[in-house]
């Protein structure tokens, strides 16, 4: 790394340099063109790899213009060189100059962007902290507030404080969702290690778990078989869809986990028979940004399901389900398995046929 003790030193170097080329200058008449261009182009080096502060260019330029100068001129004098071989001293301090101003304006362009680095990632890091501590610190008043909530409910069963505390308790719970995603797409920045796991039987689970929340025709095929993930992360990104396939469906829809895997890698997708996804959003899905509100909510959903297929190089993907619906997943490229698909006691139902959940 770069410091002022090393800028020093080559400055002393190049100095021993030039005065080395200097004196060949002055015992070798009319063979001075080699030795004088190698203290101009040295002098043009070491400005370039330093910084110098403007007394030492000035001084420095003074320096070897009047000294290469002189001697060129004592030749010329001497009749050792013509008079028009002089013209090159102007000519060499012009270009050092112009030489000169460039590398100053690229120290201040390379000073702003250090300094709007360091300002963007202080603004990030406070944002994070801020993001991180206030979803830690809302979770505890949430969690009481819900309690109180309920006991109210206990404690008065008549219609109006059953109708006012089933909207608080609701509110609570998109408040604590809220929270969960914060801290997901907080947790989701740091490196989490992978391992080999069975994706039928993750799918599996996760729709057994979701089954019972929902008054839906929940269903889960998939035929991936074994391959490289975070399953904590996956879950997570799964939840997301799977929440909003619960919030755009009602009674009696269907909501499936589909896998499947081809040659180029495997797609994990979330399919309902709701109300779908309009052509015109798709694109804004696709490629908003972390976090950005959409016409359904908060966004933080799709941040996290983005954040997920992005760390694991693959992508988002949208689209129509069969009979109307929508069909949110992720797609990840992967070359095909070498071994077998999945363990040897696996499910064979997970691979081909839909295993049919009871719904709550």
């Amino acid at each position: 790394m770069r410091t002022p003790s090393t800028d020093r030193i080559l400055a002393a170097v190049w100095a021993l340099f030039a005065a080395v080329n200097v004196a060949l200058m002055w015992f070798l008449p009319g063979q001075e063109t080699v030795p004088f261009h190698l203290v101009w182009i040295s002098l043009a080096l070491v400005y370039g790899f330093t910084t110098w502060p403007l007394s030492w260019i000035v001084a420095t330029l003074v320096a070897v213009t009047t000294t290469t100068g002189v001697i060129l001129a004592h030749h010329a004098a001497a009749g050792e060189i013509r008079w028009e071989e002089t013209a090159e001293e102007p000519l060499m301090a012009v270009i050092f100059i112009v030489m000169a101003w460039h590398v100053h304006r690229r120290h201040v362009l390379l000073h702003q962007m250090r300094r709007l680095g360091e300002a963007e990632r202080d603004r990030a890091h406070r944002q994070e902290l801020l993001v991180r501590l206030a979803s830690h610190e809302l979770r505890t008043p949430l969690t009481i507030a819900r309690g109180y909530t309920e006991l109210l409910r206990t404690a008065h069963d008549d219609p109006s404080t059953v109708d006012d505390t089933a909207v608080v308790l609701d509110e609570l719970d998109k408040a604590t969702r809220i929270t969960h995603r914060l801290v997901t797409l907080m947790q989701l920045e740091q490196q989490h290690p992978v391992r080999r796991v069975d994706l039928d039987a993750e799918l599996a689970r996760i729709a057994r778990r979701w089954a019972p929340t929902a008054d839906r025709d929940w269903s889960c095929r998939s035929a991936i078989g074994l391959t490289r993930v975070n399953p904590e992360r996956l879950e997570a990104a799964l939840d997301c869809l799977i929440e909003n396939a619960v919030k755009f469906t009602g009674p009696g829809d269907r909501i499936a986990l589909v896998g499947r895997r081809d040659a180029t890698g495997w797609t994990v997708e979330v399919v309902d028979s709701g109300s779908g996804i309009p052509p015109d959003v798709v694109p804004e899905l696709l490629a908003g940004r972390p976090g950005r509100p959409t016409a359904t909510g908060t966004g933080l959903g799709l941040a996290t399901v983005r954040a997920v297929a992005g760390a694991l190089g693959g992508r988002v993907t949208v689209g129509a389900g069969p009979g109307g619906g929508a069909r949110v997943g992720l797609r990840v490229p992967e070359p095909p398995p070498t071994g077998p698909t999945r363990p040897e006691a696996a499910r064979p139902e997970l691979a081909e046929s839909p295993v049919r959940l009871a719904s709550g």
